[in-house]
């Protein structure tokens, strides 16, 4: 998980209108296609209902085009793009945060022949309904699915803003943990969550003693969007995917194969990725990310034997859930090890009965820094190193 940049914000005016038809024209229609003899006063009543009937339906947003919520959810406040769509392959696109508003991970756009597949609804419904305005850009089709890679709050909090005709997709497991409430707790949203009243309290500091540069917006901008996020955050109402797979499922969405797979166990026991193979594209989700993915509900060592399944699939690009889209295959391997050499070590501390709380500062990775710059201290974080021993103590 990471947050990315931050970049002006201001309050949005008005909605993007969806087209409708004129009821005018189906009432014209309906003369042409009736007979020209004299209709009966009960008849004259009935087609007079029928028309107004023809006329309200038709007066509906149209079912063939994305609509937008009418009344943006809590923390939807900003200015400028909240994404980045970055053209992929034919018709995909990976839509990567600009900081204006707080999504807090990538997600991926599927343009098929007559609808959308979306991977990822980000951390809040605010973050799910600024996608689907500013997707309006690249297309009107309805977004008929959404793939939740897995149960972390960063990757599914948004699903609520979609309507019952989305078919949402996740592993059952992810289904299981959302409907428990364990998208909503536990060590991974309370260590990342906890950043934003730490960071805002910081930030009001900074401005109320005047030490925020001469001419720079940067600190009151940063604290605006982080407000706004954490309103976006404290709104959720938890909706889990309502259609699940334990193994695989395909779609045929016209031309177009997708595949959704569960590879095994690794960043979570529910981690699924999305494979087209026609165009060679690989979601990863966080099985493989631009830095260190986090471990806090991890199976290390399992992880490591995924991501040996995960390569042989035939592919030439791996769209991460943070950061740019990944061609460098050996990315791959360098993560393995690493998982391989926190595990192995650990467990020999583990093994050793020293206690977590000791164990993690003297966890030494500083051989892979070459792959991972920011290993240059001797120490691991203590949620990561207890997940080990929890697993090494039979734990799940």
């Amino acid at each position: 998980m990471q947050i990315f940049g931050i970049k002006d914000m201001a309050t949005v005016e008005g909605l993007l209108l969806q087209p409708v038809r004129s009821a005018a024209t189906d009432l014209q229609q309906c003369r042409r296609q009736t007979p020209a003899k004299r209709l009966s006063p009960l008849r004259l009543v009935l087609l007079a209902i029928f028309v107004g009937i023809a006329a309200a339906a038709c007066s509906q947003p149209a079912s063939d085009s994305i609509s937008v919520v009418a009344t943006p959810p809590p923390g939807s406040d900003y200015s400028g793009a909240a994404f980045e769509f970055q053209p992929i392959a034919a018709d995909i696109y990976l839509a990567v945060e600009t900081g204006n508003l707080g999504a807090w991970c990538n997600a991926v756009v599927v343009v098929n022949e007559r609808d959308v597949l979306l991977v990822e609804s980000h951390v809040s419904p605010a973050a799910a309904w600024a996608l689907l305005r500013e997707l309006k850009a690249i297309t009107d089709k309805p977004v008929r699915y959404v793939v939740n890679t897995h149960f972390h709050f960063d990757h599914l909090h948004g699903n609520e803003i979609y309507g019952d005709d989305v078919e949402i997709i996740g592993h059952e497991f992810t289904r299981q943990m959302v409907l428990s409430g364990d998208s909503n707790r536990g060590p991974t949203i309370d260590y990342f969550s906890s950043f934003l009243p730490r960071r805002i309290e910081s930030l009001m500091a900074e401005i109320e003693a005047g030490e925020e540069p001469a001419g720079s917006g940067d600190i009151r901008h940063e604290l605006a969007v982080l407000q706004n996020t954490k309103l976006a955050m404290d709104s959720v109402v938890p909706t889990p995917p309502n259609l699940t797979l334990t193994d695989r499922m395909t779609l045929y969405r016209g031309g177009r194969e997708i595949q959704l797979m569960f590879l095994g166990r690794g960043h979570t026991a529910g981690d699924v990725v999305v494979y087209l193979p026609d165009e060679r594209v690989l979601v990863t989700g966080d099985l493989l990310t631009a830095g260190l993915p986090w471990m806090g509900d991890a199976y290390p060592w399992e992880w490591a034997d995924t991501l040996e399944r995960l390569k042989r699939l035939e592919f030439d690009v791996m769209l991460p859930a943070h950061g740019r889209a990944i061609h460098d295959f050996e990315r791959i391997d360098r993560w393995q090890a690493y998982l391989r050499d926190f595990w192995m070590i650990t467990a020999e501390m583990h093994e050793q009965g020293i206690p977590a709380e000791e164990a993690a500062p003297q966890v030494d990775l500083r051989a892979h820094a070459s792959a991972y710059p920011r290993l240059t201290e001797v120490g691991a974080e203590l949620i990561e190193v207890q997940r080990v021993y929890e697993l090494l103590d039979g734990g799940q």
